[in-house]
């Protein structure tokens, strides 16, 4: 790998495809000038995007493929395009070295099975879990994994979710001690699964771990701020944040249908502008876009597929940071200390 950090970029992924990737990296590029990039896709198309972006151009290799994992493709037939596609070259360039992230907002499914093919699990992590940052009401954002890549889990996969996500919390929220959960249906000890419980435990027991395990949390209080990281299988996960997703529009768009039913509510409006001004931004997913599969020996970002310039650029940014931070040594730090536990308190596969 060069001296200078580099990302790999699909420019082909995302509902907007390459204008909107290519705006967004070069956005990051302002905030992280060190940083280089290798743009892959269509030569003739990134280089046109590229004109209005020379910052970016001159920190910037283009290699050029005519091969797209469609959104429609299911991961097997995204797995046989990965020695040619945008998306598999890009992650074929973490794996060589020659790149020490990669960033896609193409299809989730196809990206994580080409990833995990591509770069392996880490030593001590059986499954990748997909991370992101959810808005709270507290002082930062929340980590919430798995969001969709296992959809069922045993404890042990839990608590290296937990190792995983506690790292990734000290990384981009600057926690030193991060405040972990599990997500369960109740917070007495004895509510939830097995699973769930036998993770707890042995979570309890790694008090060695730079993280405060402080029990069980229920989906209401998802966004209230009460923990820095929570903790689920994937099948939860995904519908706790759809869920969440769903939730948000649901008051945006109640909120303007409200603004607009009379002349006095649009008066209302004016007045109470500022403020909705403020909710829409903390609620505008650009600004938490960057999902991460945690786990693999390499760093891969997935942006959302619809997200803006605003969005692909914070995608990027946290791929600068987890390379900053050297996310992988922080993870491999934290199992040692879990590995370090008997075979009693350490779930058995």
């Amino acid at each position: 790998m060069s001296k200078q950090p580099r990302i790999a970029i699909d420019a082909m992924g995302g509902d907007e495809g390459v204008r909107v990737m290519i705006a967004g990296v070069a956005l990051a590029r302002h905030r992280h000038e060190g940083l280089r990039f290798t743009l892959f896709g269509d030569e003739a198309r990134i280089k046109v995007a590229l004109e209005s972006h020379p910052n970016l151009r001159a920190a910037s290799e283009v290699v050029h493929t005519d091969q797209v994992v469609e959104a429609t493709d299911k991961p097997s037939a995204a797995l046989r395009k990965s020695k040619n596609s945008s998306m598999g070259l890009a992650i074929q360039a973490v794996k060589s070295g020659e790149a020490g992230a990669a960033v896609s907002a193409g299809n989730t499914g196809a990206l994580m099975s080409m990833a995990k093919v591509a770069l392996r699990t880490m030593p001590g992590i059986d499954r990748p879990a997909l991370a992101a940052l959810l808005p709270t009401l507290g002082d930062n954002d929340v980590v919430v994994l798995d969001l969709g890549a296992n959809t069922e889990c045993d404890a042990r996969n839990l608590v290296q979710f937990a190792v995983m996500g506690g790292a990734y919390a000290r990384t981009v929220l600057d926690l030193a001690r991060p405040r972990v959960r599990l997500l369960n249906i109740g917070t007495e000890d004895l509510k939830g699964t097995d699973e769930i419980r036998d993770a707890a435990a042995t979570l309890r027991a790694a008090s060695a771990l730079p993280m405060a395990f402080e029990g069980f949390i229920e989906g209401d209080k998802l966004a209230s701020g009460d923990a820095d990281v929570i903790v689920c299988d994937g099948f939860a996960g995904n519908v706790a944040l759809k869920t969440a997703e769903g939730t948000a529009r649901f008051v945006t768009d109640l909120l303007r249908r409200a603004f607009t039913s009379s002349v006095r509510s649009k008066i209302g409006f004016l007045i109470s502008k500022p403020a909705m001004h403020l909710l829409k931004h903390h609620l505008d997913p650009n600004n938490h876009n960057g999902a991460v599969f945690l786990g693999l020996n390499g760093v891969v970002v997935k942006s959302h597929g619809g997200a803006d310039e605003k969005g692909v650029a914070n995608a990027v940014h946290v791929a600068a940071r987890l390379l900053e931070e050297d996310i992988t040594r922080r993870i491999a730090d934290d199992l040692a200390n879990i590995g370090a536990l008997s075979p009693v308190e350490m779930p058995a596969k």
